[in-house]
């Protein structure tokens, strides 16, 4: 297949490449890196040829860039590519796990920031948790969702869902939601748990504290589409994790004008702002509880919340993610055509 020019950056012609995708991820998983791979291959094909794949080696195609996904799980897809392609670009997005977990307790993790050519991290405080010389070879892309119109309530509405979406696993934290949903005393506040059990143990949890606690529902795992519009007719949405590195479901609470109750954590004030008035202690199910009482008691609180969130809004917009992801491959298979000086 013939290369065909497809757009100038910087004087340069760029030619549409080859680009690969290592996401360990799945579309079974369908988890936050999973929708990036997935999305990222969308906003770049039609510019460049795209596939995903779960690993890379050096019995494969090479690729004219390399995009791979987690610093641990695809240390060796960089290793392998590195020394088999040095001149070629790379790009390592760096995850929640990664930044705030495996880079400072795992060898892979660490070499995989230094054999990339580029580190893309998700929002901007995940920044300081790199050291000042792999700052320099890194960007901030904000991930994005299509936005969906607000949804108006009736007057007579009987319920107000707080809505906590994520996998049950550790990271996510969902005990500190459920012990949440215990403590809630708002009689009109009704618990929704969207998310399928990654740990079995929590998800045993779950399951007994829906026995117990009428107030909360676990949905388990629901197609992306369905969760949406839950979460678009939702009064609010909880995300209780204990790291993130940029979570897609802020985005798409965000973009569907449903405020954000979040645990103070360095992930989400990347995606917030250090100024929003919706934090609480990570693991904190009181502080949590009072936030949601407040949130359906206190209308000019909540007016604050809605006001805060629609101010980031533009930061999660396809448009703006798109031309950001394009702007950065571009311009590194232009740096790594030209010729060695």
């Amino acid at each position: 297949m013939h290369a065909t020019i497809v757009a100038t950056f910087k004087g340069a012609l760029v030619q549409a490449q080859n680009v690969v995708i290592v996401s360990p991820a799945t579309a079974r998983e369908n988890n936050g890196n999973w929708q990036t791979a997935s999305r990222w291959a969308r906003f770049l094909r039609g510019r460049h040829r795209v596939e995903i794949v779960p690993a890379w080696n050096a019995g494969m195609p090479a690729p004219a860039l390399l995009i791979a996904l987690h610093a641990r799980r695809s240390a060796a897809s960089l290793a392998a590519f590195a020394q088999a392609h040095p001149r070629r670009a790379s790009v390592l997005v760096l995850t929640g796990t990664d930044l705030y977990r495996d880079i400072r307790t795992d060898a892979s993790a660490r070499a995989s920031l230094e054999m990339a050519g580029a580190l893309v991290l998700l929002q901007d405080a995940g920044l300081r948790a790199l050291a000042p010389a792999l700052r320099a070879k890194a960007s901030v892309i904000y991930q994005s969702a299509p936005a969906l119109r607000a949804h108006v309530h009736g007057a007579k509405r009987r319920h107000y869902d707080i809505c906590m979406v994520g996998h049950l696993r550790a990271e996510k934290d969902p005990l500190t939601f459920i012990r949440a949903s215990a403590l809630v005393r708002q009689p009109m506040a009704r618990m929704l748990h969207i998310g399928g059990a990654l740990d079995p143990a929590l998800g045993a949890q779950a399951a007994a504290a829906q026995q117990a606690n009428p107030r909360y529902h676990w949905l388990g795992a629901l197609a992306r589409a369905a969760t949406r519009q839950r979460l678009k007719r939702s009064h609010a949405m909880v995300i209780a994790s204990l790291m993130e590195g940029g979570a897609n479901v802020i985005i798409e609470a965000v973009t569907s004008a449903v405020p954000v109750l979040a645990s103070d954590i360095d992930g989400n004030r990347g995606m917030l702002g250090d100024d929003y008035a919706g934090y609480f202690a990570p693991g904190d199910a009181q502080a949590l509880a009072r936030l949601i009482e407040r949130s359906i008691d206190d209308t000019a609180f909540y007016a604050q919340l809605r006001a805060q969130c629609a101010q980031r809004a533009a930061l999660f917009a396809p448009a703006a993610e798109q031309a950001a992801l394009r702007h950065l491959v571009d311009n590194l298979l232009i740096a790594h055509a030209a010729p060695p000086h």
